[in-house]
């Protein structure tokens, strides 16, 4: 099992050509609303990939609660961890232009008052065999859940996305096996621009680090030396808002299912591959017959 404490948010999602400038207004061709969040992509990216998923975070009392845990369980994730707070919930206002480039603006909601592992939290995270992290919940509330494993003395392999890049604290990195930004995160997090470098200061603070380059791949280092570079799978991108989180969420399925680091990358690299060629975070995620179709085409 996959345990995922992080954020559930509805993502208010604009197409347009070109996205605007400061002060300008311009006229999209399309407006969705989709459940997305950092956390509840790589839920429901795992729990797609094949995997038993429990999700743990909070949604408001708002219109937006119920869409965000149904969305969760009609792709089969365990929702009993989704708790429900007074006020909104979390959303994204996300700008997507053609090519498939987009900025988001995240607004933390009920994720916002998440303060770490509540009623049996922990005993979900200490029974899993990875727990996914990233960092749209407070910072504290992030730290606590990475604790649990060790702390329980779980075997759960605890896989960090830090994004939005934000420093580190050093009880976080302590507690972290592996970790996934992609390269501007990664340059963010150490001070180097060229990912190589980058992949090598990660390791420095963590025993495992992935960086994703986006077409270009992904970069792979473990303190026992080992390096790869995994080449993307060349698709036309339509929107790549999620490509990231499924990338995480089918990485955790390979490497619990004791993929070794090549077809663990290779694996979840198809996942993000079919992802960016369909609209939306959540939506665009592929199923594992997908995935495994499409490696035994490459």
């Amino acid at each position: 099992m996959i345990s995922v404490f992080g954020s559930a948010n509805m993502d208010l999602v604009a197409y347009v050509a070109q996205a605007p400038k400061p002060g300008e207004t311009i006229t999209g061709r399309e407006f969705r609303t989709i459940p997305g969040g950092k956390g509840a992509n790589q839920a429901i990216a795992a729990a797609r990939a094949g995997a038993d998923v429990a999700f743990l975070g909070a949604v408001g009392d708002d219109a937006f609660g119920p869409g965000l845990r149904a969305a969760l369980a009609e792709a089969g994730v365990d929702t009993a961890g989704l708790r429900v707070v007074s006020g909104p919930s979390g959303v994204a206002h996300i700008v997507v232009q053609d090519g498939g480039d987009n900025s988001i603006i995240v607004v933390p909601g009920a994720n916002g008052v998440v303060t770490g592992p509540a009623g049996r939290d922990a005993e979900v995270i200490a029974r899993s065999g990875a727990l996914l992290l990233q960092l749209e919940l407070p910072m504290d509330a992030v730290v606590a859940a990475a604790q649990v494993p060790r702390a329980a003395m779980s075997r759960a392999e605890v896989i960090l996305t830090p994004a939005p890049a934000v420093p580190l604290p050093a009880e976080l990195l302590e507690a972290v096996d592996l970790i996934v930004p992609n390269e501007h995160e990664a340059a963010a997090l150490t001070g180097r621009d060229d990912p190589r470098d980058a992949l090598e200061a990660l390791l420095d603070l963590v025993p495992e680090a992935v960086v994703t380059l986006g077409a270009r791949g992904v970069l792979y280092g473990s303190r026992d030396g080992a390096r790869l570079h995994e080449a993307a799978v060349p698709v036309r991108a339509v929107d790549t808002t999620a490509a990231g989180d499924t990338f995480a969420g089918a990485l955790a399925v390979a490497r619990t299912e004791g993929a070794d680091p090549a077809r663990a990358l290779r694996f979840a690299s198809a996942a993000a591959a079919l992802s960016v060629q369909r609209e939306g975070a959540s939506t665009s995620m592929p199923h594992r017959h997908e995935i495994d179709r499409l490696l035994e085409g490459l």
